[in-house]
């Protein structure tokens, strides 16, 4: 019998050699890509899906009794999810406030109710208007 350390008791030389848990893998993997898209808002989607892989991947941690690893990533893929879902709500905060900005600024022009004069050039070569 083996001893380790971390583990309830004594291991046996059978038991398989612990591993990082291919969730908390994949929940990095994720949430880098969620930072990376996160400018163009498409980032949210594997941000959600990181923090969803990461608390399974806690989960599964626990579990395991020390022959999954990984637990040490968990806060660090956590915080990267939450930073690429702040990027995102950021972006999308400032294009409603440009489009609100736009549309005050817009709100003191004249409407145009279908009276539109055009300006065209004749064949002398002199500007003239044209009621549509």
């Amino acid at each position: 019998m083996v001893e380790v350390r971390g583990v309830r008791g004594v291991r046996h030389p059978d038991d398989p050699e612990p591993v990082e848990s291919t969730k908390v893998v994949a929940a990095r993997l994720l949430a880098a890509v969620g930072i990376a898209l996160a400018p163009f808002v498409g980032g949210v989607i594997p941000a959600f899906i990181a923090l969803i892989l990461a608390r399974q991947g806690e989960a599964d941690i626990r579990a395991s009794e020390g022959f999954l690893l990984g637990a040490s990533r968990l806060p660090l893929v956590r915080r990267l999810a939450w930073i690429a879902i702040g990027i995102a709500i950021a972006v999308v905060v400032a294009a409603l406030l440009v489009w609100v900005v736009s549309l005050a600024r817009a709100a003191g022009d004249p409407g145009y109710e279908g009276d539109i004069a055009l300006s065209v050039l004749t064949p002398q070569g002199t500007a003239g208007e044209q009621r549509l």
